[in-house]
């Protein structure tokens, strides 16, 4: 059933929808990454504060985070209750791509420059669209309650959704919605079941040459200060040690199966570069997404293992430094329920001769044969949870109960939440062809090719947010499971308390755009 605060939501959307599209453009361009996303926490900011909201700016302690809230003081039927939703907004270094139908970054930068993969520019703006519509449904029909939109920096580290839990920004909702476009089949367009997304740590190991003169000795005399003196083989060669040492772990404990993966990226290296001395710092970040908490403890006693014998080597002292800890994902059928009641309604996104003749274009500049119909058919379909879910599961062992990553997980935790997904534009390829990266990035940054997503989104979490602001029955179902998988709630004897006992990680040389004397850059130059 449409409700009357449904169907004002709807046109909303509709009405709105040439915001939404230049909006979603506007952070795709900035194309921040993780805890660097200073113009696109701002822009959130301000646009929340001139549609009414009050705004914390840089919450948690994170500078590019913001906690913004929305009563209806004029709401009927008392206060009412609380929902929660959110943006992200960080994108990856390395993918710099132009809006474009050809390989190109965006003007004045190069292609090792950020930008948006999933993309997280439209997936914020969705939710943003969202939260107005709601917001306008609640204010035309009186209903009361209040909403919550948090800003979640560095979500490709699993940044800051861990903090947040800790501190407490999740405690107190009614119910959580988070989106997510659409990354593999077949969760496209359809609601997580039970296999939700599953644990993951991150850490810096930082290796410190601080006393490269006392490596190797054995009568205590200090080796002399000579650039053809023995010195301490020193920090890049311990990070080298250690990524070479660590690299075992993808055979021996991480096979390529069930969402298992660990990655790792050099932060900073050298500091020693043009002089015969030993390297003084360096730094290594590894990612593993896992199922289980167990598994991540077991893999990190492995790699601190790794990190202390490549310190002892190479005469240095080894650091580790949390990026983050991350429970595994809780279901509420109950929520998936009304989310999927609510993309029903809505209906799978659809793409116009616009936005196909757009993807023939680029198809005829990767050298594929254009086609009649060029965007997968599944985009345009909805898939109903237990079906996607009986897929997902094929490939999984019965035991595994969570897979994948996403550090929404955290949120499952002290609300009852659903993860919905909406398909974002992708392309036929045909039998042996696959299409380079960043055809992908560039159709999530043409209007015509992302809009249906957005719109459809957005739609999706304001019908889902109305249906638990005036729905009681629906919203004490989803309240009533979620005591009852944590055991009796919040500290209940099923419950994971917040894993994050460290401050946000923001002090470390993490990629960003710079401002030298030759103007505004990404850290890795531009060529000339």
């Amino acid at each position: 059933m449409v409700t009357a605060a449904a169907t004002s939501a709807l046109n909303f959307v509709d009405d709105r929808s040439p915001d939404l599209s230049s909006w979603t453009r506007t952070i795709f361009d900035f194309g921040e990454t993780a805890w660097r996303e200073y113009q696109s926490a701002d822009w959130y900011v301000t646009r929340l504060r001139q549609e009414g909201f009050d705004v914390e700016a840089g919450s948690g302690g994170m500078p590019t985070a913001f906690c913004a809230h929305w009563t209806n003081k004029a709401g009927r039927n008392g206060k009412g209750p609380t929902i929660g939703m959110y943006a992200e907004y960080d994108a990856v270094p390395g993918n710099c791509q132009d809006a474009a139908t050809v390989k190109r970054p965006r003007p004045g930068l190069n292609e090792h420059a950020g930008g948006h993969t999933d993309p997280h520019s439209g997936l914020g703006i969705s939710s943003l669209g969202g939260l107005l519509a709601t917001k306008a449904a609640m204010q035309r029909h009186g209903i009361a309650g209040t909403l919550r939109f948090t800003g979640e920096p560095a979500e490709k580290v699993r940044g800051s959704k861990p903090i947040h839990a800790a501190k407490g920004y999740y405690d107190g909702l009614d119910g959580m919605i988070s989106f997510h476009p659409f990354y593999m089949l077949p969760l496209c367009n359809t609601v997580r079941w039970d296999t939700h997304c599953g644990a993951a740590y991150s850490m810096i190991y930082r290796f410190v040459c601080a006393a490269p003169e006392l490596w190797g000795l054995s009568d205590g005399a200090p080796i002399p200060q000579s650039h053809s003196a023995v010195r301490a083989p020193g920090a890049n060669d311990a990070l080298m040690i250690m990524y070479m040492a660590s690299k075992a772990l993808r055979d021996s404990m991480l096979p390529h199966q069930g969402g298992w993966s660990i990655s790792e990226a050099i932060l900073t290296a050298g500091q020693a570069t043009a002089d015969n001395l030993p390297a003084g710092l360096a730094e290594i970040q590894y990612m593993m997404r896992v199922p289980t908490i167990a598994m991540a403890e077991q893999i990190t006693a492995v790699l601190d293992r790794n990190a202390e014998h490549a310190a002892a080597v190479a005469g240095c002292r080894v650091e580790r430094h949390w990026v983050c800890k991350s429970r595994p994902g809780l279901a509420n059928h109950a929520m998936a329920n009304i989310t999927w009641d609510a993309l029903n309604i809505v209906g799978a996104p659809r793409w116009g001769e616009t936005a196909k003749a757009i993807a023939r274009e680029i198809q005829e500049n990767v050298g594929v044969e254009p086609m009649r119909e060029p965007f997968i058919e599944a985009c345009e379909r909805l898939m109903a949870p237990q079906e996607a879910e009986t897929i997902l599961r094929r490939d999984l062992p019965p035991s595994q109960i969570n897979s994948t990553s996403d550090d929404y997980t955290d949120m499952t935790w002290h609300t009852p939440t659903v993860r919905f997904y909406v398909a974002r534009p992708a392309l036929k390829a045909p039998v042996g062809f696959a299409y380079p990266g960043w055809v992908m990035n560039a159709l999530g940054g043409i209007p015509a090719t992302i809009d249906p997503m957005v719109n459809c989104a957005a739609k999706t979490v304001a019908l889902t947010a109305l249906r638990l602001l005036e729905d009681d029955g629906a919203r004490a179902e989803a309240h009533d499971e979620f005591i009852k998988r944590t055991g009796g709630g919040i500290g209940g004897s099923n419950w994971i308390a917040p894993l994050c006992d460290y401050e946000p990680p923001i002090q470390f040389r993490w990629p960003e755009y710079v401002t030298t004397a030759r103007g505004r850059d990404w850290w890795i130059p531009t060529a000339a």
